[in-house]
C-alpha cells in the first residue's frame, strides 16, 4: 500500500474524537508580541460568538496588553499558600467547572507551585483539551526540551521550565510570533518587555543581538518543520502523488557516562530533520555500574521516551555487538553516538564502541556527537568510584595462596607448570570480583612468579632471555584469561538474575491461575510485586462510587488524603498519578492503573524506601509484565463473579416466572371451585337436594384444605430459603409419624389403596416429627397425583446397617432418566396433563429441605418391577 490516501493520515487529518484544539503562539524570545496576538484572536472569536476566558495571562505590567483582556471573562486564580506566601495558580478545576468554548493560558512552560494537581501547567492543558476545550497558549522556542542544550550553549543560560517537543507536534495550529533582534531591542529599551532595572540585565546577559538571531533562526526552523509535516500529512491523506520518504529508523546509544541526556536532545532533534523515529537503546554488557551510571541511564532513558521516543535495553557481549545487532534487526538507518574518549594509554590496545561501529557499520549512517560537558559532568567523568578493599583482599589472599602452592611444589614441578598454579588465582579473583581485582592479582601473581621461581631468585632481575619471554607470555595470558572471566562473570551473572526473573514470573502466572477468591489474588499480587521490587505496595478496587484498599504488602488499610485523590484521578483518567507522575507528583506514593481490554479495573500504588524515582524503564517493564497478569486475573475473576450474578439473575427470573404461573394456574383453580359450589349453595339453597347441598360443602371444604396445602408448600419454601428451618429433633418411632401422614392424605389417597411394609424393630429415628410428617404426606400426595385410579401405593421402611430406609412406590408413568435430579428443582413438574391433580412444583425440593436440615438424603428413581416411581429416604440409626 502506498503512502498517499494512508488510513493514519487521514485520521491525523481529523483528529482524536471529542477532544479540544490546541494552537500554539511561539515565540523566538520573550517580548515578541505572543501574548498580545493571542488576546488579539481571542477577542475576534469573542465577536464570532465563541465562549471565550482567560485561564490565566500574564501582561507583566504593560498598557496595551492589559487592555486588550477587557471584555473577556478571567477565571478568578487559585490561591496556594507556600513557605509563608500565598501563590496564584490558574484554577484548573474552576475551568473545567465553567467548561468554555476557548480558554487563553499564557507560559506553556510554566512550573505549578508545589501542592498543585499537575507540576507543569502543559498538563494542565492536556487534561483541559481531554476535557474537549479549545486552548490557546504561548511558547518561546528556548523552552522546547529537544533544544534545551542548544539554547544554553547560544545563550550561555540554561533554561529550566521546559516543554516536552510532543506538545508542539500534536497542536492542532502553530502561529510563530516574529520580531527583527532590532526591533525587539528598540521594545526592550522602550520599557515594553521588561521593567528598567530588569531590562538593563536583560540586555547585557541574555538580549544580545546574536543570541536573538540564533533564537529567531531556532524558532524558524523549528516552525518549518511543523508546517512541513502538515503538508506531508496532508498530501498523504489526499492521495498527491509526491516523493515519499521511506521513514528511516534512528537509533541513540545511551551509556552510563554523563552527556546522556544532550545525546538525546541532539537525537530527538536530528530524527525531527529525518521526519524519522527513533529509539534510545542501552546495552547490558556485564560490566559492573555503580549507582551513579545506573541512574544516569535511567535518566537518558526517561529523557527519551518523554520527547517521544522508545526506550530499549538490550545485552550482548559488547557495546559495538548489542547496537549493531537491534540496527539490522529493527532496520535503522542512522546510529547517534557520543565522540570516542578512550585514555591514551588504552587507544593502542582496544577500540573505542564508536570505532567499532564505524568499522563494522557498513551502510549505517553514524553521527558523531562532540562530547559536551557543564561543570558538574565534568567532575562526574573524572571522579572515580572508590575502591573495593575487600575485593583487593581477596585477591591478595587467593594470590598468596597460589604462592604458597608453588613454592611447596616447585622442587616437583617445572616452573611452566608454577605458572599454571598462579594463573588459577587470577581466574578465580576474575570470577569472585570481577576485572579490575583480576588484574591487581595478575600484577602480584607476575611479580611474584618473576621473584620466587625465575633466576636468579629472589630479586626482580632476569638473567636469561628466555625468561623474558616467559615472564611477557604469562603476564598476558593472566591479563586475557582475567578479562574474559570476568565478563563470563558477568554474562553469568546477568544470565542468572533474567533467570530468576523468568521463574518468578512463570511462578507467579502459575499462581494466579489457581486462585478463584479475589482477596487471595490480591494479597498474591500485592507481595509478589513488593518482593520482586522492593516497594511497598497497596492495591485498591472500584465498590461502587468509592476506591477502596483491598491489599497491600506490608499491610497497611488506610490512605492519606493526598494519596486517595491520586489514587481516585488515576482511575478516573487511566492514567498514573502521584510520585514521580505528571499528577499529584506530592503524593506519598505513585498510583498506576491496572487495565485490560475492559478498561481500568483497579489502581496499584507504590511506595519505596529511599528518595528518588521508584522505577527504571527495566523495573517499569517488569512491573508491566507482573501487572498485566494480574490485571487479566482480576478481569477473569470478575468476570466469573458476573457470570454467576447473571445466572442467579436469569434463576430468579425463572422461579419469578414459574411462581406467577403457579398462582395464575393451580391456585386459581381451587378458587375457582370453592367460588363455584359457594355461589350454587347461596342462589340455589332451597332447590336443591340435601345431598347435592352436602357434595358442594365437601367441594368447598376439599377444595379449601388443597388450597390451603399449595399456601403452606409456598411457605415451608420460603422458610427453607432464607434459613429460619430449625428442626426440634427428637427419639420417634417410626410406625407413628407414619400412621399419622396417611391419616392426614387419606382424602387425596381415597381411590389409591396403600400397602404397608415396615420391618418389625426398627430403632427409633431422631427426626423432627412435624416436618418428617410433610415429608410422608408430600410424597404420598405426589404419589397420589401420579398414579391411575385404583392403582396401588406401597410404602416400605427396613434397616439396612447403620441406615434406615424408607421406599414409597407408585404405578404411574414412571421419571425420565433426565429428571432424576431436577424433580427435586422448585417449581419443576415432570408431566402436567389435565387428568392430574395440579400442584406448585414445591412439594419435592421441599421434602429434600427438610431432610437435609435433619441430616437425610432423598433420592428418585424408576421401580424395577414394573411401570411407576420410587422415591428413597436415607435416615442414620442414632447411636445409642
Amino acid at each position: 500500500m502506498t503512502d498517499a490516501g494512508r488510513p493514519d493520515a487521514l485520521l491525523k487529518q481529523l483528529g482524536p474524537t471529542g477532544r479540544g484544539r490546541l494552537k500554539v503562539f511561539l515565540g523566538a524570545a520573550p517580548g515578541v508580541g505572543k501574548t498580545y496576538e493571542m488576546l488579539v484572536q481571542a477577542r475576534r472569536r469573542r465577536l464570532d460568538g465563541v465562549d471565550a476566558v482567560i485561564g490565566v495571562v500574564e501582561t507583566h505590567g504593560r498598557v496595551d496588553t492589559d487592555l486588550l483582556t477587557k471584555g473577556l471573562e478571567r477565571i478568578p486564580k487559585r490561591r496556594i499558600p507556600y513557605k509563608g506566601h500565598v501563590l496564584a495558580e490558574m484554577d484548573l478545576d474552576a475551568i473545567l467547572q465553567r467548561h468554555p468554548r476557548l480558554v487563553l493560558v499564557d507560559e506553556l512552560a510554566h512550573t505549578n507551585a508545589e501542592g498543585s494537581r499537575h507540576p507543569k501547567r502543559y498538563l494542565d492543558v492536556e487534561e483541559l483539551l481531554a476535557a474537549g476545550i479549545d486552548v490557546y497558549t504561548t511558547l518561546n522556542v528556548q523552552h522546547l526540551e529537544s533544544l534545551n542544550d542548544l539554547v544554553a550553549r547560544i545563550t550561555h543560560v540554561r533554561v529550566r521550565e521546559t516543554v516536552p517537543d510532543s506538545i508542539l507536534d500534536r497542536a492542532d495550529d502553530v502561529e510563530l510570533v516574529d520580531l527583527t533582534p532590532e526591533d525587539l531591542l528598540q521594545r526592550l529599551n522602550d520599557g515594553k518587555v521588561y521593567l528598567p532595572d530588569t531590562a538593563e540585565q536583560a540586555q547585557r546577559n541574555y538580549f544580545l543581538p546574536g543570541n536573538l538571531a540564533a533564537l529567531r533562526e531556532l524558532a524558524l526552523r523549528r516552525t518549518a518543520q511543523r508546517v512541513d509535516a502538515q503538508m506531508l500529512d496532508y498530501m498523504r491523506a489526499h492521495a498527491i502523488e509526491g516523493p515519499w520518504d521511506a521513514g528511516d529508523r534512528l537509533l541513540v546509544l545511551i551509556s552510563g557516562r554523563p552527556g546522556g541526556n544532550a545525546l538525546v536532545r541532539h537525537a530527538r532533534r536530528l530524527a525531527d530533520r529525518l521526519r524519522a523515529g527513533w529509539t534510545a537503546i542501552h546495552v547490558e554488557t556485564g560490566r559492573v555500574e555503580d549507582g551513579a551510571e545506573r541512574d544516569r541511564v535511567a535518566a537518558a532513558m526517561r529523557l527519551a521516551e518523554r520527547l517521544g521516543g522508545d526506550a530499549r535495553t538490550v545485552t550482548a557481549a559488547s557495546e559495538a555487538d548489542g547496537v549493531l545487532d537491534f540496527a539490522r534487526a529493527n532496520n535503522a538507518a542512522h546510529l547517534v553516538l557520543e565522540a570516542p574518549h578512550n585514555s591514551w594509554w588504552r587507544a593502542p590496545f582496544s577500540l573505542s564502541t564508536a570505532r567499532q561501529i564505524i568499522k563494522r557499520g557498513g551502510d549505517l549512517n553514524i553521527h558523531i556527537v562532540p562530547e559536551r560537558k557543564n561543570g558538574a559532568e565534568k567532575a562526574a567523568r573524572h571522579r572515580r568510584k572508590p575502591p573495593r578493599l575487600d575485593a583487593y583482599a581477596g585477591s591478595f589472599l587467593f594470590s598468596a595462596t597460589a604462592l604458597g602452592i608453588g613454592l611447596v611444589a616447585r622442587h616437583g614441578l617445572d616452573v611452566s607448570n608454577v605458572a599454571l598454579v598462579l594463573l588459577v588465582a587470577v581466574l578465580a579473583s576474575a570470577l569472585a570480583y570481577g576485572l579490575v581485582p583480576s588484574l591487581f592479582a595478575c600484577l602480584i601473581c607476575a611479580l611474584a612468579y618473576n621473584f620466587f621461581f625465575l633466576p636468579p631468585l629472589y630479586t626482580l632481575t632476569i638473567a636469561a632471555p628466555e625468561n623474558i619471554v616467559t615472564l611477557g607470555v604469562f603476564t598476558m595470558v593472566a591479563v586475557i584469561a582475567s578479562h574474559l572471566t570476568a565478563r563470563v562473570r558477568m554474562q553469568a551473572i546477568l544470565a542468572r538474575e533474567r533467570a530468576g526473573t523468568n521463574e518468578e514470573l512463570y511462578r507467579f502466572s502459575r499462581k494466579l491461575a489457581g486462585i478463584g477468591a479475589m482477596d487471595d489474588l490480591l494479597w498474591a499480587t500485592a507481595y509478589q510485586v513488593a518482593h520482586m521490587l522492593d516497594l511497598h505496595v497497596v492495591l485498591l478496587l472500584p465498590d461502587g462510587e468509592n476506591l477502596d484498599v483491598r491489599a497491600g504488602y506490608p499491610p497497611e488499610d488506610v490512605l492519606d488524603s493526598g494519596d486517595m485523590a491520586a489514587a481516585r484521578w488515576a482511575f478516573a483518567q487511566g492514567q498514573p498519578a502521584g510520585r514521580g507522575a505528571d499528577t499529584l507528583p506530592g503524593a506519598r506514593r505513585l498510583f498506576l492503573p491496572l487495565r485490560t481490554a475492559r478498561g481500568v479495573t483497579g489502581i496499584i500504588g507504590l511506595d519505596g524506601k529511599k528518595d528518588g524515582p521508584l522505577l527504571t524503564p527495566d523495573r517499569q517493564r517488569l512491573l508491566d509484565a507482573l501487572l498485566d497478569q494480574a490485571a487479566l486475573a482480576i478481569e477473569r475473576i470478575q468476570l466469573a463473579a458476573d457470570i454467576d450474578r447473571t445466572r442467579i439473575r436469569a434463576e430468579t427470573e425463572r422461579l419469578r416466572a414459574a411462581l406467577l404461573t403457579s398462582i395464575s394456574h393451580d391456585l386459581k383453580t381451587p378458587l375457582a371451585s370453592i367460588l363455584g359450589a359457594a355461589s350454587s349453595l347461596r342462589l340455589y339453597r332451597d332447590q336443591l337436594e340435601p345431598a347435592a347441598r352436602d357434595d358442594l360443602a365437601r367441594t368447598i371444604q376439599e377444595e379449601a384444605e388443597r388450597l390451603n396445602h399449595f399456601i403452606a408448600n409456598l411457605l415451608d419454601m420460603t422458610r427453607l430459603e432464607s434459613g429460619a428451618v430449625a428442626p426440634q429433633l427428637d427419639l420417634i418411632d417410626l410406625a407413628d409419624v407414619v400412621g399419622s401422614a396417611l391419616r392426614r392424605a387419606a382424602p387425596l389417597l381415597s381411590r389409591h389403596p396403600v400397602a404397608l411394609e415396615i420391618e418389625d424393630g426398627l430403632p427409633l429415628l431422631r427426626l423432627d416429627p412435624v416436618l418428617f410428617e410433610q415429608v410422608l404426606f408430600n410424597l404420598l400426595d405426589n404419589a397420589g397425583k401420579y398414579s391411575p385410579i385404583d392403582a396401588g401405593i406401597t410404602l416400605r421402611a427396613a434397616r439396612e446397617g447403620d441406615k434406615v430406609r424408607i421406599r414409597i412406590l407408585d404405578r404411574g408413568e414412571g421419571l425420565p432418566e433426565s429428571d432424576l435430579e431436577r424433580v427435586f428443582d422448585k417449581f419443576y413438574r415432570v408431566q402436567a396433563r389435565d387428568r392430574q391433580r395440579a400442584g406448585t412444583g414445591q412439594g419435592l425440593a421441599i421434602c429434600r429441605g427438610f431432610l437435609e436440615a435433619m441430616d437425610g438424603t432423598i433420592t428418585a428413581a424408576n421401580r424395577s418391577d414394573g411401570k411407576g416411581a420410587a422415591f428413597t429416604i436415607t435416615l442414620p440409626v442414632p447411636v445409642p
